[in-house]
């Protein structure tokens, strides 16, 4: 039945025609495959070499109307950090105790992992177990820092933590089929602009080199690349 579906819905879709963003999202939202609330993902193919340390492009982005999901929160931190991680509605918080389970009962219930600078001496301990799975904090995506309450409020929020893979694709979540076309709209340029802010100096030629736009289970739909920076430097 699933297989049906997917070939109705890519029926309606040209894969040889650019679509604006508009036109992209509305091609998704409507040609929904699944029964549950499919989550819709950009594909951004970048003219860098990610084996390259200065072309290795991530960051992070808060999206306007967030993901539309429940991101669970782990904060390992230390004293007062602990109590400002708790009240910032974190959903685990410790220290050494809560390091040692994930080591002797590699216990994963948790989506996103903060860490005050003070105990990353400890979290190496688990690095490789969370390093596989894109758990391990860093400070790169605000992940390693003493701000811990600003740190969980902007992932309770929506943060997304997006990085270049070995191919030289970005793959980032923009919300769910039930968001609607305008906020999924104002969700991609956001994710898009972050991307395009994110270009480094070394990269050469024409950065941003494709987009698409896909539901979790529907086809992917192709976005005009000049629209793309038009809107990304809008946001």
């Amino acid at each position: 039945m699933a297989g049906k579906k997917y070939r109705e819905a890519a029926s309606k879709i040209d894969r040889d025609n650019k679509y604006t963003l508009a036109e992209a999202i509305k091609l998704v939202v409507e040609n929904k495959v699944a029964k549950f609330d499919e989550t819709v993902e950009l594909a951004v193919r970048l003219n860098v070499d990610p084996r390259q340390a200065d072309q290795n492009v991530r960051g992070t982005v808060v999206l306007p109307h967030g993901t539309g999901r429940s991101v669970r929160v782990l904060v390992l931190a230390k004293g007062e950090k602990e109590r400002e991680a708790k009240e910032a509605g974190a959903d685990f918080v410790g220290g050494e105790e809560l390091i040692k389970k994930i080591q002797e009962e590699n216990w994963l219930d948790f989506d996103r992992v903060i860490a005050t600078p003070d105990i990353m001496g400890l979290v190496g301990r688990i690095g490789k177990i969370l390093g596989p799975r894109g758990l391990m904090p860093n400070p790169k995506v605000g992940t390693v820092t003493f701000d811990v309450a600003k740190a969980v409020s902007e992932v309770k929020a929506g943060k997304v933590d997006y990085r270049v893979d070995k191919a030289g694709v970005i793959h980032a979540p923009v919300g769910k089929i039930s968001f609607g076309p305008q906020k999924l709209i104002e969700n991609a340029s956001a994710v898009l602009a972050a991307i395009v802010r994110s270009k480094p100096a070394s990269a050469k030629g024409n950065y941003v080199q494709s987009v698409a736009l896909s539901s979790t289970m529907g086809p992917g739909v192709k976005i005009d690349t000049g629209e793309a920076r038009t809107l990304a430097a809008a946001a």
